[in-house]
């Protein structure tokens, strides 16, 4: 489980064009993990045109974003071009990522009890250790913003 603090989990996994992404290769970095259910949905769509529209005020933060979902990489590559996404989505298939990050498992959803990705971000500092956890993000929308005012404050 995430805890603020401890070390994040490392992982390594796939973007839209089939390279690499590996955590440990962003150390000295800031790097915000999004995690979301599914591409072009209207919640996600929100959240990641929010991040794609704050995206130039998080760079200054010295931030790195990356949007993680099921999704395979074809549809992550659909989704970046169509909204002109300038982060990087990666592909947990296996949605083993998610679980290492209480990301995956039961959910309301619709008031019934489901199984699926738990919308939530993690804020990894440049040491690699976990500085901020939002475990359930209520509304995708308004999330981005918040994220950069927490960046901007501890930055």
């Amino acid at each position: 489980m995430i805890e603020e603090g401890k070390a994040a989990p490392l992982f390594t996994l796939t973007d839209g064009k089939g390279a690499k992404v590996a955590l440990k290769d962003l150390r000295g970095k800031n790097v915000i993990v999004y995690f979301y259910p599914k591409d072009d949905t209207p919640g996600c769509t929100k959240e990641a045109c929010g991040f794609r529209d704050l995206h130039k005020s998080i760079e200054k933060t010295g931030t790195v974003v990356l949007g993680i979902s099921p999704d395979g990489a074809e549809s992550h590559t659909k989704f970046t071009t169509k909204y002109k996404l300038p982060f990087t989505l990666l592909s947990d298939p296996d949605k083993k990522v998610m679980e290492k990050y209480g990301a995956w498992g039961e959910k309301m959803m619709y008031g019934k009890k489901t199984t699926g990705v738990i919308r939530s971000t993690v804020w990894i500092g440049p040491d690699g250790k976990v500085v901020k956890h939002w475990r359930r993000v209520p509304k995708a929308a308004d999330h981005p913003a918040k994220v950069l005012e927490v960046l901007t404050a501890g930055s």
